[in-house]
């Protein structure tokens, strides 16, 4: 675990030993089980959380009572609630184990204090956010532009094993359409 952590960071920048073991000293490792909730909504929220094996969604609910899926995490990504942790406010969304998942976790304070002794892991977190950034901004260019069909055809040319981790019932939700319009998608 430690080296696939290791070789996710340095894929951004270089750490020497001593580096990288203040840098684990601001983890902890959790083990979840399917259908657990390392983050549920209205509660506060303590991590932030980089996938060391298993898959996760994070889910908002809307006025309604609707569940909406804003993003699946699965092994090597990054996932939280930011807007809950930098604001250490109540969660706005909860983050469920879709499998039995292993993460690393940090909390806000290790986050500061990382960013305080080892400078450098703030231009990590920066590129992370950044790349999290861009992301977030063509998925939202790609749900008022795209039809579904071109939204499905982009998710699977990207993720195509989250086809094979996650229900269809997800899946549509994801790229906000019904199960139903998702089937005829599967079937075209």
């Amino acid at each position: 675990m430690e080296q696939l952590f290791r070789a996710h960071i340095e894929r951004v920048i270089r750490l020497t030993d001593e580096e990288f073991g203040l840098l684990m000293s601001h983890f902890s490792l959790k083990n979840f089980k399917r259908r657990d909730f390392l983050i549920r909504k209205g509660e506060s929220v303590k991590y932030t959380f980089w996938v060391v094996s298993g898959l996760l969604k994070l889910e908002h609910e809307d006025a309604s009572g609707k569940q909406h899926v804003v993003a699946f995490a699965m092994e090597d990504w990054w996932e939280g609630d930011y807007y809950a942790f930098y604001n250490q406010s109540p969660a706005t969304m909860s983050l469920q184990a879709l499998e039995d998942t292993q993460v690393l976790c940090m909390t806000l304070q290790d986050y500061n204090a990382l960013c305080t002794t080892l400078p450098k892991i703030t231009y990590f977190f920066l590129e992370k956010a950044n790349r999290g950034h861009i992301g977030s901004q063509q998925r939202i260019v790609e749900l008022i532009s795209a039809n579904a069909k071109e939204r499905y055809d982009k998710l699977l040319s990207r993720y195509p094993a989250l086809f094979q981790r996650v229900p269809h019932t997800l899946i549509a939700s994801y790229l906000g359409v019904t199960r139903e319009t998702l089937s005829r998608l599967l079937t075209a």
